[in-house]
């Protein structure tokens, strides 16, 4: 968002408020501009579409500083949340469960929503709830730590389920 500021203003007559928030009143806006300058400050145009347009006399340079160190911080502060996927074939043996198991309890962990699918290939496609058990019980593991968001679900050769992490207490 722009500001009109100091000369820029061109309207008849503005509200005035001052640095420290008190209202100075109506008057034109070369007497605003005037008060601002005694004061070494600047004149800024906060609420164009008012009648009559409210200003305010501040640093606009310290202002706008503020302004990008408090975007910064937000930006920081955001957390984006991926989804992972972990990949499993029906036949999976049970060390190589756990090794998945252990890694997508660790992408959950981190807030990171988890797509766990089986792939079946071939032969595998007449045997389609061994997959759907083995997704089953990925996620009765995943229990304690994460909501199931989508049921097993048959998409073409890949069956996947959904979770994402349970809210934090």
């Amino acid at each position: 968002m722009t500001h009109e500021i100091n000369e820029e203003i061109t309207d008849a007559q503005v509200r005035l408020i001052g640095e420290d928030g008190t209202q100075l009143g109506i008057m034109s806006s070369e007497e605003a501009l005037k008060a601002a300058e005694a004061k070494g400050l600047d004149l800024v145009k906060i609420s164009p579409n008012a009648t009559p347009p409210v200003c305010r006399v501040m640093d606009y340079g310290k202002y706008r500083f503020e302004q990008a160190k408090r975007e910064k911080e937000a930006r920081r502060n955001q957390h984006i949340i991926e989804i992972k996927e972990i990949r499993m074939s029906p036949g999976i043996a049970d060390n190589d469960f756990n090794v998945k198991l252990k890694n997508g309890q660790k992408f959950l962990k981190d807030g990171d929503r988890l797509k766990v699918s089986v792939r079946f290939r071939g032969r595998e496609m007449a045997h389609t709830s061994i997959g759907e058990d083995l997704l089953n019980r990925y996620a009765a593991e995943c229990a304690e730590m994460a909501n199931l968001d989508k049921a097993p679900k048959l998409e073409g050769r890949n069956m996947s389920i959904f979770l994402s992490p349970k809210p934090n207490k």
